[in-house]
């Protein structure tokens, strides 16, 4: 057996589970929901039903290898989303859509004839794919969360939170390199090229997340509660994906990049930048200029024992529960439980080039209007968790799973 054989059928199983993954996802809503819009700035779900499948055909089948459409006017219909600033709704009605039927005859023939031509595909286009899907796994579930729960199936228990209020010491990272960027020859999105080396000075970073409690002595001192908290009766609420539970104070406190940026204000600290981040994340040891892990933890896999991510649970858990993904420095949770706003606004790293058959992947968001995130969030998929990868979102976007930490000199 050849080896292009052998890797079309490793891409061919990662493919096939990240499938289940997402039609996992949509088997949790019920009927009447697909057709709702639950975030102002995004599609309604029915379009998300279609999008998966219309992306890998129009990018193996029609524009990689060249074959001809059967239902061209499904393939511009959910080709694309959308990124409005926050507060501008598309205007579309749910009558707009096709029917639920209609989307899943296209669905099933577009997988088919992807199977049958994936041998075909060169496999920088098929991880482009996979990676694209699971990035919408991650979109499906804030978009799901952000649903009444009635209109959800329940497949998990609410987690168990400590009540004890945990202090957030400061750890001191030495003064150093952090390499930046993807490794030549290994497959990365394009803003995550060239890799390069960035000399960064010493600093103190907080062990943990900032955490609900902490961010509640602010809300206390008059500023706005976070999206994902709700008041009853008097008392604060996290809304999770299946059932408010009473507010954890010592789970991270998911915010905007503004609210972030004004909780460092009051405190006197700022927000850790994307170079400070791999600083502390990466280093080896705690004065190392040179020896880098791959992970926080070192180079194992990625676990449960490591931290809160590839969909484990559906919500945050207390920022101290994954101790075997402390960084060498000591450092928690830098990966996973929440995606880190850092004070690093999105561009382009040294020789950035577009990808060919995807120029505006990144280009499009060198805008100066959104922030590098970094780590990943509960429902971030493994493969998404190597140190090159950047997330990004506006600063004023309160719908994702995004934590972060402080810095001061």
């Amino acid at each position: 057996m050849s080896t292009a054989t052998v890797i079309s059928g490793v891409l061919q199983e990662r493919l096939d589970s990240a499938r289940q993954l997402t039609d996992s996802i949509f088997k949790l809503l019920t009927p009447e929901a697909l057709y709702s819009r639950p975030i102002p700035e995004r599609h309604r779900l029915v379009f998300y039903l279609g999008h998966l499948e219309a992306f890998d055909w129009n990018l193996i089948g029609r524009k990689t290898l060249g074959v001809g459409p059967w239902s061209p006017q499904f393939d511009t219909l959910f080709e694309f989303g959308i990124d409005p600033p926050v507060g501008q709704a598309a205007a579309d009605q749910p009558s707009d859509w096709p029917a639920v039927e209609e989307i899943q005859a296209y669905n099933r023939r577009a997988r088919s004839r992807i199977d049958e031509l994936l041998d075909q595909a060169p496999e920088q286009i098929i991880h482009v794919a996979l990676e694209h899907r699971l990035m919408h796994a991650e979109t499906l579930a804030y978009l799901l969360h952000n649903l009444p729960h009635d209109q959800k199936a329940s497949v998990a228990a609410a987690a168990i939170y400590s009540t004890t209020r945990l202090a957030n010491p400061m750890i001191d990272i030495a003064p150093g390199m952090a390499t930046l960027g993807q490794t030549p020859g290994e497959f990365g999105w394009d803003n995550e090229f060239a890799e390069h080396r960035v000399n960064v000075p010493g600093f103190r970073v907080s062990k943990y997340k900032i955490t609900n409690g902490e961010y509640l002595d602010f809300v206390e001192e008059g500023a706005a509660a976070p999206h994902f908290w709700t008041c009853h009766r008097d008392q604060w609420f996290y809304r999770g994906m299946f059932s408010d539970v009473p507010l954890p104070l010592n789970a991270p406190v998911y915010v905007t990049h503004a609210e972030a940026t004004a909780y460092a204000r009051w405190v006197g600290k700022r927000l850790i930048s994307e170079e400070q981040f791999h600083r502390a994340a990466y280093a080896a040891d705690e004065t190392s200029d040179h020896s880098e892990r791959p992970y926080p933890w070192g180079n194992a896999a990625p676990d449960e024992a490591r931290g809160n991510f590839n969909f484990h649970h559906w919500d945050p858990v207390d920022v101290n529960a994954n101790p075997a993904g402390d960084s060498a420095s000591g450092v928690s949770q830098l990966v996973g439980n929440g995606w880190e706003w850092t004070a690093t606004k999105f561009g382009p790293f040294p020789g950035f080039q577009p990808m060919p058959f995807y120029p505006g992947y990144s280009q499009n968001f060198f805008d100066e209007e959104h922030y590098v995130m970094k780590g990943g969030s509960p429902v971030t998929a493994a493969c998404m968790l190597r140190r090159s990868f950047r997330n990004w979102f506006r600063p004023n976007y309160p719908y994702v799973y995004a934590s972060f930490r402080l810095v001061e000199e």
